[in-house]
Order: C-alpha cells, then structure tokens, then sequence
C-alpha cells in the first residue's frame, strides 16, 4: 500500500483570508527560515527553534512547542526538507537521554530549494539559489543548460529565477510532482512553460527591435516600475 506524503503547508492560507497564512504555514516557514540562516547546531534544536520563532512572534516558546515538534516529526521531515544533523551531548537531565544526545536539525537538499521560495529570506534567497545551482550535478546536456542559464538570470534577472523556482515548490506542496529534488528540465517545464510565454515571447522581439525602439521600451519599463 503507497504510503501518504507529508503534506508542507507553507503557503496554505486562511480559506475566508487568502492574504494571511495559517498557524501552521507560519510555523513551518519559521522553522525552514531559522534553519536557513542559523549555523550553530546548538541553536538548531527544537527548543531553540520554538524559542526564535517565538521571539519574532512575540509569544511564549512554550505555546509553540508542540506543534514545532509535530510540524517536524511529521511533515517537514518525512517529506525530505528537514532532516537530523546530528546530536548534542547533556550534561544532565536523565541518564539515557544524556547517552542519547538532543537532536539538531538541517535543511536536505530539497529544503534548501523549498528555503528559496519563501519570501521573508529577502536577498538571502538569490544566495540560496546560487550555492545550490553551483552545486548541482547535471549528466544531461538539457540539464546542464538550465543549470547555466538559472546561474545566468541569477545574477541578471533574480527576480524571475526565484518566481520559476517558487511555483515550482508551489508544485510540490499541492501535489503536482511527487518529488522536488532531483530538479530536472522536463520537471520544470511541464510546470512553468506557460507561465513564462510572456517572458518567452519580449525575449525573441526584443533582438529585432530598433535601438530607439529598444530605449523606448526601456523608458516605459523605467516609469513603470
């Protein structure tokens, strides 16, 4: 019997309030983000986390706990995000937990992508996206070209890499594909090639337009925006 996936709620909104997000959308942006920016594992436990989301919230750490526990253990890690970095030592508490170690956590490659589309990361998420394309290994020649090209937008057209990458994870969390990571061509482009036949089309006229005409065009776009 095919196991159920874990469902990432982190755009889910509000049905009657479609501009504000749920408590458990929110959480779990809160973990991915603190887990984003965070590099001391010692900051990176449960209990840490729930008290640096809390502190944004202006909340007890306590009030959250449980559902950053739960949002955790059954979703952000069972769906490839979030995975255990490794363990802490105790100095006390009970024996066995001592011997154990308290948990810390990471981003999985996949997080790392998911990271990249949420917007309360700012600039960090062109960083985000850097690190992971200059990373990336690609054997087919398709995908060696989208790796070049995102790497190319990256540093001309950010803005438009990061609007591909979030519908792509938009995707993932409504069930469009089944995994995020390996990120493929053929994945994306059964996503975004109609979303981008605007982008597509000023593109290709754009090459055969006159240098005044170019300019006007720049100066329209200028006032525009």
């Amino acid at each position: 019997m095919k196991q159920k996936k874990a469902h990432i709620a982190i755009f889910d909104t509000f049905k009657t309030k479609k501009n504000k997000f749920t408590g458990e959308a929110k959480r779990q942006r809160g973990i991915i983000i603190h887990l984003a920016l965070e590099k001391n594992p010692e900051l990176r436990t449960r209990t840490s986390i729930a008290h640096a989301i809390a502190k944004n919230n202006g909340i007890l750490w306590q009030n959250i706990y449980s559902g950053i526990f739960k949002d955790l253990d059954e979703v952000l890690i069972p769906s490839g995000v979030v995975k255990e970095g490794g363990r802490l030592p105790l100095r006390r508490g009970p024996k066995a937990l001592q011997l154990e170690g308290v948990p810390f956590y990471e981003l999985t490659e996949s997080g790392i992508l998911v990271a990249s589309s949420i917007e309360e990361l700012g600039n960090s998420r062109t960083k985000i996206l850097e690190s992971y394309f200059n990373n990336m290994n690609v054997s087919a020649s398709s995908n060696d070209i989208m790796k070049k090209s995102i790497l190319l937008l990256l540093k001309t057209i950010p803005s438009f890499v990061i609007k591909i990458i979030s519908a792509y994870i938009y995707a993932y969390s409504t069930g469009e594909i089944d995994t995020i990571t390996p990120i493929t061509i053929d994945k994306l482009r059964s996503l975004i090639k109609e979303q981008i036949s605007i982008e597509r089309e000023f593109i290709e006229s754009y090459d055969g337009l006159s240098q005044n005409q170019k300019q006007l065009l720049k100066d329209f776009f200028k006032i525009m925006s």
